[in-house]
This record gives C-alpha cells, sequence and structure tokens, in this order.
C-alpha cells in the first residue's frame, strides 16, 4: 500500500519524505488556505519536494469551469493529479479529462455508487472519507472494503485512497482490505512508528550499555 501525506505544509512534508516511505501528496481548498501562501506556488513548491502525485483540487462547481481550472492546475507540474468532487458536474469533468489524458482523483466519496460511477468516466484514483463517516456513527472502513470488492469483481483500474484517515488503526484497516493508497496527516504518520514497548526496550538498552561503560571505566 502507498503512503501519501495530507497537507499543504512544505514543513510536514518535507519531514516525512525525509522518512523514505513517501510516495504522494494529497491537498485541498483548506489544508492550502491554512499555509497562507499563493496556492499555485504553495503547490509547485510542493512538487519539488515529492516525486510522486500531488492532488489539486478544483473549486469551480460545474464541469466547465472544473476542466478549465484543470488545464491551468496540470501546467505547474507533470506530478499534478486534479482533485474533483464526487458529483454529477464533477463526473462530466472527469469523463471530459479522462479523454485528455489529464489524470483525476474524485474527492468526498462516500458511497459505493458513487465509486463505481467515477471509476466508468475514467477517474484514476477516488477518495472515500472513512473519518467523516466514522463521524456520523457509520463505517467507513465497510465502505472500502465494498468499493475495493466492486472493483475487484470487473477489474477496474481505478486506485483507491482511503483518505479523512484519523488514526492508526484507520492505517491498519486500510492496508488489511487491500486498498492502494492511504493518505495521512502528518500527526498520524509520526504515530505508526512508535510503540510504548519498543521505547522501553530502548531504554533497557541504554541503561544496561550505561552500566557497562561504567564498569568498564573503573
Amino acid at each position: 500500500m502507498k503512503l501519501f501525506i495530507d497537507t499543504a505544509s512544505l514543513e510536514d512534508i518535507k519531514t516525512a519524505n525525509s522518512f523514505g516511505v513517501l510516495d504522494g501528496v494529497t491537498t485541498n481548498p483548506t489544508l492550502l488556505s491554512r499555509e497562507q501562501a499563493d496556492p499555485v506556488a504553495q503547490l509547485k513548491n510542493i512538487c519539488q519536494i515529492v516525486n510522486g502525485p500531488v492532488s489539486a483540487e478544483v473549486t469551480s462547481l460545474e464541469a466547465r469551469g472544473m476542466v478549465a481550472e484543470a488545464k491551468r492546475l496540470v501546467k505547474i507540474s507533470p506530478n499534478i493529479v486534479i482533485k474533483i468532487p464526487c458529483t454529477v458536474e464533477g463526473l462530466k469533468a472527469t469523463k471530459g479529462l479522462t479523454s485528455l489524458g489529464v489524470r483525476t482523483n474524485l474527492t468526498l466519496c462516500f458511497s459505493s455508487s458513487q465509486a463505481l460511477l467515477v471509476a466508468k468516466a475514467g477517474a484514476t484514483y477516488v477518495s472515500p472519507f472513512v473519518g467523516r463517516l466514522d463521524d456520523i456513527s457509520a463505517e467507513g472502513m465497510a465502505l472500502v472494503s465494498d468499493i475495493k470488492l466492486i472493483y475487484d469483481n470487473y477489474g477496474i483500474s481505478t486506485q483507491i485512497i482511503v483518505a479523512s484517515i484519523r488514526h492508526p488503526i484507520h492505517f491498519l484497516e486500510a492496508a488489511r482490505v487491500g486498498a492502494d493508497i492511504a493518505t495521512v496527516p502528518f500527526y498520524v504518520i509520526e504515530k505508526l512508528m512508535r510503540h510504548p514497548l519498543t521505547e522501553a526496550g530502548i531504554k533497557k538498552f541504554m541503561d544496561d550499555w550505561k552500566k557497562l561503560k561504567k564498569i568498564l571505566d573503573k
């Protein structure tokens, strides 16, 4: 399973990239607005840090506007993937952009029917939002399992990006069901390699090493 970081923070992207496990980046208007920088310049800087796909979201609500925005955004870098909402207009835009060879990430997916239709329209990626479904007492990961089953049934090539990840368990569940990608906020990425027994073991080893050093130094 590939690991994307869900942020527009250059500092967080650089740090995550230094771990040697980062495969791409997803952004959205909210994440870009938090950086209080020109979004085009910010996306260009992100693309210079990461070699993999970088999702940049359109803000138009109509297909024609989405396509026009997409044509501008893809000029930023070959890394750019156009993020489009799972709406009827988004479906139209996806079909048009697919015919132009533009990669798309259909975002805010909350149902299997949305996932199937966007795949038929040629979406490169689909992003089911598990955390937001959990927030309303629905099973977010059950949606990912359903999409995976449907895609496997028909040999669909659209890749599943598990999004709205809130904690490491979401990440592990995404891997268990066979999702292609998990896009994870930096604070969750930091937790993925932490374990209290690892930390306790390191402390024990270091304490014993210090004791030996004291004996040898006498």
